[in-house]
């Protein structure tokens, strides 16, 4: 079953870039990575750009509606995500459990819906 596993976190509460902290924690996100590729289900995933550089698109009565930034205003906003291929629920909130930032953000599985 394939699952999305999305990444929330305060920015605040996360490592500044060019820390040493920030480099051990990409070590970490390397080493998850590579794990879910050994592991053979990874499917895909990327890193997003602060939220500062996101744009909403609304259509009300017809008309398109853009603005800067984010629809709701949050503390904790998505950060990335990864796209796994797994048996079952369980699986992919043990893969989850792994994400580095669970410990100062949290983790979102959702099931990716398959038509025909």
């Amino acid at each position: 079953m394939k699952y999305a596993i999305l990444l929330y976190n305060d920015p605040a509460a996360a490592p500044e870039f060019g820390t040493p902290e920030m480099d051990a924690e990409m070590a970490e996100w390397f080493k998850f990575t590579s794990d879910l590729q050994e592991a053979g289900v990874h499917m895909g995933g990327e890193a997003l750009t602060p939220t500062q550089t996101a744009t909403t698109v609304r259509i009300r009565d017809g008309k398109t509606i853009t603005a800067d930034g984010p629809f709701a205003e949050t503390k904790e906003t998505l950060g990335g995500f990864y796209l796994i291929d797994v048996e079952n629920l369980d699986e992919a909130i043990k893969w989850s459990e792994k994400v580095p930032l669970v410990g100062y953000g949290s983790v979102e599985i959702r099931a990716i819906m398959e038509f025909e």
